[in-house]
């Protein structure tokens, strides 16, 4: 039986509003089944049943078998209906594929066969700076020196739009990319074409997606399955692969009771975040559950979703119920759209009943009504503190630090920032914060000079309401005036720091904080020159930012004093519920979306910009930000085998990408800087890593520059150095790489737990392999950098429990042996390592390869991603020049433009 003939059998007809619709019918194909799978299992089953081709039985079978212990080796593909990008994470995408294409040209083929089969929707959100804030025009002059800075990278995306089938650039100022799915681009239930199958007539299905950022599960907080992929594996499934995963572990979040009165989104998302941590959720789903779930709106479940990737799991997925067609009507869904996704829903089985219990992996409970006023630092997003615990987790870093009287001093707050995806996409807690701002201005209270403030909301859409409830005026008042509609803070886009705090901490050593509405607070991330910060909700971040510091219990203490002189505390400021319910009904008005939207994409700037009309993208040799980088070609084979190599860095727990391949400020000495200053850019403005990713040769020399880097090898070695065994001399990474590969010599990367976490970027997986890395040996991997690594040809290895990096003790002149015969490598094959010490002294040990699937193996036999499409496009086209479509064949939104095939005449 085909697979036409099978999707036929498992297809039904529905009507809604008049409109027939094809389905796959879910609950003929899951029978009793259908209501004991998580909804996520749902999801994934009606899309293996659409789109896996001869391979949907299978699949089929073993999601179904699942339900036997909860947990499964098989393997299924799936196919999501679209793609999501933000500018900095498809530059490197593009630029990839730029390159590709002229690889597939210089060896006689037509460059324009490679072409995305799914829609692609790319933010402009992760590149604008605070460099201006605190006056009535920072948003314009923060824009301005955006395209200034950006304009090359802006003009290259839009040759991308010219050039490639099927993707779309929403432009700067158009706001966040999770906000920007959430309030517009997501359907929930979306509908396509498959005449062959239904004669014509639309499917219906649920809108799926992956994104090229680690939070894009925030979507999962309205019921649409889509989670973070790295840049490498978005590349594979641009052009037709499917996302091969092991049925998943599935855990379930039961959440009971309801939040209490003056505790808000941001307070349940750290503290989801602090109990998930403590689970090993690597390549596992969450999905939350139980009467408790109804409590809470969309927006506090998007909120709770985006911390997806800081509690360590795939998803942390709502099903589809009433809160979800509310959110959909408030963000300006035509009511005929809304009543189509509540019928489909229910029909087949995805509407969310709050008595259910599905068959998860595994469980655990969460009572909303111990849900306390949190905040989470000021190292890590999942130390979660009661907000009023400030000065005693401050207290390991001052240990030993000289007293400073004066002010600003310890502790003082450098930055306080309501930014980020995370909560600037909750009207609610926009709306929170600037209730506080109100009764702060009718104080007379206002920040100190050394806070650096800064309000930049999820879209454009925010201005709107928050002008219309009068609480726009009220948050400018206090320095929260907005400075753009991206990322910045969250990312390290802060700009510079107040010039006092930067004196003091010169002349006094001070610790000074950032307070933030982000999702990340690691050393380094918020700006390169702090060490701690907490992250917090919009209303927090207004309140210490009139406090001027974190020494204090912000809950009970005073935050200043009045113009009349009576101290003013939180409670004084702090909105009830039923205040920020008036509030927001006052400012809420579903038109706002399309108007702001609409808008903001028609940016004169941006229509303005000129760009190439070629297949081929014209490389200059002289441009500092777009560079035809040497892996995007047919490679030189596969990095496996046996082999010795030596440890170019051996590093310890929680190494984060920001770590491996920063994204914030470049610094003003280093070798990025000085490649960049020798090319004639200006020294004092290098603009942000972020921004330079399509240039591999600045880019390899900012790796592992990040201050905490500590490399075990040698405590001497500074960050972004290491030793070079053969001289004895410490070197840039990059250089010590060269002679490596000239002496023809392998090397490997040693670290500890964690490693990888954080922010998705496929660079630092390409860093790494620019480095001649074979291998990455580490106690745990987190999941997307996993998949870059294997993405770029790298054997990612487990170390056994007892092999940490602190107690392996690999010294100057130590060779690690590797047994990974490509023959025998097969998904968690174990892979003997030998370490070789310098002494003559042997010790052998058990490594596991961290391989989930049958085509990471495929993919590292072949030597990456990018070899592999390469030489699937060239077979396709020596099978058949007639071939039309691939293989599995894309589902996006019907009201998008036709996307083009695989392979095209």
């Amino acid at each position: 039986m085909t697979h036409e003939t099978e999707l036929r059998a498992a297809a039904a007809t529905i009507v809604i509003d008049g409109r027939q619709h094809c389905i796959v019918d879910l609950p003929e194909a899951a029978g009793d089944s259908l209501q004991r799978l998580p909804h996520i299992l749902r999801i994934m089953l009606e899309n293996v049943l659409r789109t896996a081709g001869d391979d949907a039985s299978r699949a089929k079978h073993a999601i179904l078998n699942w339900l036997e212990s909860g947990r499964s080796e098989e393997e299924i593909p799936f196919l999501p209906g679209r793609v999501l990008m933000h500018d900095t994470t498809c530059g490197p995408a593009l630029v990839d594929i730029a390159g590709m294409r002229a690889s597939l040209a210089e060896a006689g083929h037509d460059p324009s066969l490679l072409n995305p089969v799914l829609p692609v929707d790319v933010s402009t959100d992760h590149s604008v700076a605070v460099d201006v804030f605190g006056t009535s025009d920072a948003l314009l002059r923060n824009m301005e020196r955006e395209f200034g800075r950006n304009a090359e990278r802006y003009r290259f995306m839009k040759w991308a739009t010219r050039a490639l089938t099927g993707v779309r650039v929403h432009p700067p100022g158009t706001g966040i990319m999770h906000t920007l799915n959430l309030e517009r681009l997501a359907s929930v239930v979306t509908t396509s074409r498959r005449d062959s199958v239904s004669d014509g007539v639309s499917w219906a299905m649920p809108d799926t997606l992956i994104g090229t950022d680690s939070h894009t599960p925030m979507i999962n907080g309205i019921g649409v399955l889509g989670w973070g992929v790295g840049g490498l594996e978005a590349e594979s499934v641009f052009f037709g692969m499917p996302v091969m995963i092991r049925v998943p572990d599935i855990i379930g979040v039961r959440l009971n009771g309801r939040l209490k009165q003056g505790v808000l989104a941001t307070d349940l998302a750290l503290t989801v975040t602090e109990r998930l941590r403590r689970i090993d959720l690597a390549d596992r789903f969450v999905e939350f559950y139980g009467e408790g779930v109804s409590t809470l709106s969309a927006g506090d479940r998007a909120v709770i979703a985006n911390m997806t990737p800081e509690f360590g799991a795939n998803s942390g997925f709502f099903p589809i119920d009433e809160q979800t067609l509310r959110y959909l009507h408030e963000t300006g869904r035509s009511a005929e759209h809304v009543r189509f996704v509540e019928e489909y829903a229910k029909r087949q089985g995805l509407w969310f009943d709050p008595k259910a219990c599905p068959r998860y992996t595994d469980t655990i409970e969460i009572d909303l009504d111990e849900v306390e006023v949190s905040l989470a630092g000021p190292r890590r997003p999942q130390d979660r503190i009661s907000a009023g615990a400030t000065i005693e987790a401050l207290a390991p870093m001052l240990a030993g630090r000289p007293v400073s009287d004066e002010d600003p001093g310890h502790g003082s707050v450098a930055i306080a920032a309501i930014t980020s995806c995370t909560n600037t996409s909750d009207p609610r807690l926009l709306v929170a914060a600037g209730l506080v701002a109100r009764k702060a201005r009718r104080f007379g209270l206002t920040p100190p000079g050394w806070v650096k403030t800064s309000l930049a909301p999820g879209s454009p859409t925010a201005e709107l309401y928050l002008r219309r409830a009068g609480l726009l005026d009220d948050l400018e008042s206090v320095g929260f005036g907005i400075v753009g509609y991206g990322c910045t803070t969250c990312i390290g886009n802060s700009g510079p720091l107040p010039a006092i705090i930067e004196q003091a901490m010169t002349e006094r050593g001070i610790l000074p904080i950032a307070v933030l509405s982000g999702n990340r607070n690691f050393p380094g991330r918020v700006h390169p020159q702090l060490e701690a910060g907490f992250l917090a909700s919009p209303p927090l971040v207004v309140a210490f930012a009139l406090a001027g510091d974190v020494n204090r219990n912000i809950l009970v203490d005073p935050i200043g004093r009045s113009a009349a002189g009576e101290e003013i505390r939180l409670a004084d400021l702090w909105p009830s519920g039923d205040e920020i319910d008036a509030a927001l009904a006052a400012a809420t008005n579903a038109g706002d979306y399309d108007v702001s939207y609409e808008k903001a994409e028609a940016s004169e700037t941006w229509r303005v910009l000129d760009a190439p009309a070629t297949d081929l993208f014209p490389w200059d040799p002289g441009s500092t930000y777009i560079r035809r980088p040497p892996f995007a070609g047919f490679g030189k084979g596969t990095l496996l085998g046996t082999y010795a190599a030596h440890p170019l860095l051996v590093l310890g727990d929680d190494i984060t990408t920001d770590h491996i391949s920063p994204a914030g400020q470049i610094p003003q000495v280093g070798e990025a800087a000085e490649y960049l200053v020798e090319r004639g850019e200006n020294r004092r403005d290098l603009n942000v890593f972020a921004s330079r990713r399509g240039n591999w040769e600045a880019m390899v020399r900012g790796l592992f520059t990040n201050k905490s880097v500590r490399n075990l090898l040698d405590p001497q070695i500074a960050p972004g150095f290491t030793l070079h065994v053969g001289s004895g001399e410490h070197l840039p990474l990059w250089r010590t790489a060269e002679r490596y590969a000239r002496e023809g010599a392998s090397v490997v990367v040693v670290a500890g737990e964690r490693y990888g976490m954080g922010s998705s970027r496929d660079w630092a997986a390409k860093g790494v392999a620019l480095l001649g890395t074979r291998a990455v040996l580490a106690s745990s991997f987190e999941r997307i950098h996993r998949s870059n690594l294997i993405g770029m040809g790298i054997l990612p290895l487990r170390l056994p429990a007892d092999r940490h990096p602190d107690n392996l003790h690999l010294r100057p002149g130590d060779q690690i042996f590797i047994e990974a015969d490509p023959s025998r490598i097969i998904p968690r094959v174990p892979v003997p390592v030998t370490i070789w010490r310098a002494s003559g002294a042997n010790e052998t040990f058990i490594a596991t390869a961290a391989i989930e699937t049958g085509l990471e193996v495929e993919i590292l036999g072949g030597g990456g991603i990018i070899p592999l499409i390469l030489q699937r496009v060239i077979n396709a086209e020596a099978t058949s020049r007639e071939t039309s479509a691939p293989e599995f064949t894309g589902n996006g939104d019907s009201n998008r433009r036709e996307a083009s095939p695989t392979i095209r005449r």
